[in-house]
């Protein structure tokens, strides 16, 4: 019996789409050449970024929220409802999220003083902030292999360390020989372009890779919710969004214009064992340099010490991240019927995926009718 459903790419995004599957009582089969999740999925800051989103995205975001909470307690994984705290280090910044709370209400945004910030590690500059109450946070690690497991618990196959060579209608063409499908979703990220190259070129899609640091809490810190900077602003379309957004743009380009040339978004998640995961910088090209700057990091590791009050940060591990970038937020293509090429093409998988998948299964069912 040929499955319903063949997904290639078990990252955070094909997991989504195999968890829509199930709940329309799909048969699926999840792809991987890897013999685990080892991409982007797993290398982020585990950040459910809600709030921050706009537009679409904020529609997505929302709905993925609601799947994340239901899958923490069915597949057993931890689930902070922590919300997100953004530091404001300048009255440009303040600005910022004083009209992001207008525009959003107080559900969405809490303005707060430097006195109820309540955190434990803060820059002598901080003035004030505010908390993004609906946000999430999760440990990647450990959420995409409870999911995956939570999945072949209920039928899913997993065909690990089984490349795609090809997709054609009705089949998917593999290392390990041809695989029969009513439908197919590619979920490989910024890897599209070593299946189906010439959709890569139209759409526009390129690599972006991220400096990435786990790191000792100093002295221990406890810190709750994910931490967004002023950086921060210029980056996620609700805050970019905000009329003074373009003068916390125009000043850090002034004083500070490395961060800007480095992307540079400060912000910072706490790991289950306490460890700060912290960063990151955007680089853009279709095929990456191998070779890392090492003032790059350094340049991070000093931003993010500043940002916590402290002198130094000690570094456990250190890694690159790599995402699908593209001048839209996502992907979703249809290289012939019955197939969807999907990616999220702007940093924010896991985020959104969950609020994605189920659009593009419903897309595909009308393809079916």
């Amino acid at each position: 019996m040929k499955p319903t459903l063949v997904i290639v790419g078990a990252g955070i995004v094909g997991l989504a789409h195999a968890v829509d599957g199930v709940r329309r009582g799909m048969r699926v089969v999840v792809l991987d050449r890897d013999e685990r999740a080892v991409g982007a999925s797993v290398r982020n800051f585990g950040h459910i970024c809600v709030t921050a989103q706009d537009g679409p995205a904020l529609d997505l975001a929302l709905a993925a929220r609601r799947t994340w909470l239901r899958l923490a307690g069915e597949a057993g994984f931890r689930l902070a409802e922590s919300g997100t705290l953004v530091l404001a280090r300048a009255d440009d910044e303040l600005a910022v999220l004083a009209e992001f709370a207008g525009r959003r209400g107080e559900d969405q945004v809490r303005l707060l003083r430097r006195d109820e910030l309540a955190f434990p590690l803060l820059a002598d500059d901080v003035l004030g902030g505010a908390l993004l109450p609906l946000d999430l946070r999760v440990d990647p690690r450990e959420a995409v292999r409870a999911i995956a497991a939570w999945l072949a618990a209920r039928g899913v196959q997993f065909r690990w360390r089984t490349a795609v060579t090809g997709v054609e209608p009705g089949v998917v063409r593999t290392t390990r020989g041809a695989l029969g499908a009513d439908a197919v979703i590619v979920a490989v990220g910024h890897d599209v372009d070593r299946l189906l190259p010439d959709l890569a070129d139209e759409a526009g899609v390129r690599r972006c890779r991220l400096r990435m640091f786990e790191v000792a809490a100093p002295n221990g810190a406890t810190v709750g919710p994910a931490v967004l900077s002023g950086l921060s602003m210029v980056r996620y379309a609700g805050l970019a969004g905000t009329p003074s957004a373009a003068h916390v743009r125009d000043r850090i380009s002034r004083e500070r214009p490395e961060l800007l040339d480095v992307g540079m978004n400060l912000m910072l998640t706490q790991r289950p064992g306490g460890e700060l995961v912290v960063g990151d910088t955007h680089h853009y090209a279709t095929t990456l340099d191998p070779f890392l700057d090492e003032d790059t990091d350094a340049l991070v590791l000093r931003e993010a010490a500043r940002l916590l009050g402290v002198r130094s940060l000690a570094v456990r591990r250190r890694w690159s991240g790599v995402y699908a970038s593209a001048p839209t937020d996502f992907l979703v293509a249809a290289p012939h019927p019955a197939t969807r090429v999907v990616a999220v093409t702007s940093g924010i998988g896991m985020t959104t995926a969950f609020g994605l998948a189920p659009t593009v299964l419903d897309d595909l069912a009308g393809d079916h009718r």
